[in-house]
Formats: C-alpha cells, sequence, structure tokens
C-alpha cells in the first residue's frame, strides 16, 4: 500500500510538471493563421493523412480543393467517395499514373503543368480554406515544375488558406517554407512479404 501511494504520488507530481508545460506552450500558441504542412518520408500514410484533414475540415464546413499530381489512372476510396458524395469539390488529377509506367517525360511535363495550372487558380482562390496538393513533391524532385514558381505560389496564398502538400522529397526550401513537416518512416510493408494492396487500406 505504501509502495503504490508513493507510485501514485510520483505519477501526480509528473503529470503536473506535464500540464504545465503544456498550458505554457498552448498559451504562447496565440497566431492565428494558414498553414503549409508538409507530409513527406518512405512510409505509408502520407495521402490517407492528407486526406484525413480534409475530412476533418469537411466537417467543419469549410470549402476544400484537391489536386492530384501522379496518381489518377488507379480508382480510389477516397476519389469514389468525394465524386460521390461531395461533386461540388474541386478535385484536379494529373491521370497520367506513375512515372515509372508512363515512361514519356515530355508527356509527364506538359500533364504536370496543366494540373499545376489548376493548382495555382486554387492557390489564389480566397474561398478556398483548405487545399490538398497530393504528390506535388515529385513534380520538384524531377524538376517538372519551376520550384520557385512553386514555392512564390504557396507562399502568396490567401491568409487564411492551409496548404497539405504530400509525397517524397521535395527539397530544402520546401521544407523550409512548411509550417509543420512531419516525415513518415517506413519500418516495414506488407507489400515487401508479397501481399497486393488491399481495396480500402491501400487505395
Amino acid at each position: 500500500m505504501m509502495m503504490d501511494r508513493a507510485k501514485n504520488l510520483k505519477h501526480k507530481r509528473s503529470m503536473q510538471a506535464l500540464k504545465k508545460q503544456v498550458d505554457g506552450t498552448v498559451a504562447r500558441a496565440t497566431r492565428d493563421q494558414g498553414l503549409c504542412l508538409l507530409l513527406t518520408g518512405d512510409g505509408k500514410g502520407k495521402t490517407s493523412s492528407g486526406f484525413g484533414m480534409l475530412m476533418r475540415s469537411l466537417a467543419y464546413g469549410k470549402a476544400v480543393g484537391i489536386v492530384q499530381f501522379i496518381k489518377g489512372k488507379q480508382p480510389s476510396g477516397e476519389e469514389n467517395y468525394i465524386r460521390q458524395r461531395h461533386p461540388e469539390i474541386p478535385f484536379y488529377q494529373m491521370g497520367t499514373g506513375f512515372t515509372w509506367d508512363t515512361q514519356d517525360r515530355e508527356a509527364d511535363i506538359s500533364a504536370a503543368r496543366q494540373t499545376w495550372s489548376a493548382a495555382e487558380k486554387l492557390l489564389k482562390d480566397e474561398s478556398i480554406e483548405f487545399l490538398l496538393l497530393d504528390e506535388l513533391t515529385y513534380m520538384l524532385s524531377l524538376k517538372y515544375l519551376e520550384e520557385q514558381q512553386v514555392l512564390d505560389a504557396i507562399r502568396n496564398r490567401p491568409a487564411g488558406q492551409h496548404v497539405v502538400i504530400t509525397g517524397r522529397g521535395g527539397g530544402k526550401a520546401l521544407k523550409d517554407l512548411a509550417d509543420t513537416v512531419s516525415e513518415i518512416r517506413n519500418i516495414k510493408h506488407a507489400y515487401e512479404a508479397g501481399v497486393k494492396a488491399q481495396e480500402g487500406v491501400d487505395y
């Protein structure tokens, strides 16, 4: 009993110290602004996380937009849901599939630029409160788009607009520009053990 009391007292003091630290951090965060978030890394879940935040924004009645680079050849649960349940949402896809499938750099660059023009319009649209730029990082890594043009458009967007960018890499300048950067690391993947992509989990 005495040992339990000592443990409980130690735990309570630890939690009090943690609460003081957390409360202080919350109290110092007073600015209200549109955020730029970068979800990167070689692990699974970047697009899933981006769509999770988009659904969160929808739940609060916010106007959202989606631009997908690379994706668009293979149907996905996210696309099916948005197009069926929320046809009013701007949803643009490059539609070429993966670059290792197309094997046509000039065509990919042309498609990337057309898709970027749709993204640029949404980045200037003050009515859009949340914008998902899925797999944009690859367009920068492969130099399909001009990095400075992309960075300037993101930097000069409407003050209250939140932008979420997904994909591996993207370069130091994009990481420096983003307010929040999260890296998803691959520990292991079922695909590596011969398990095919699963409907509702992987797409």
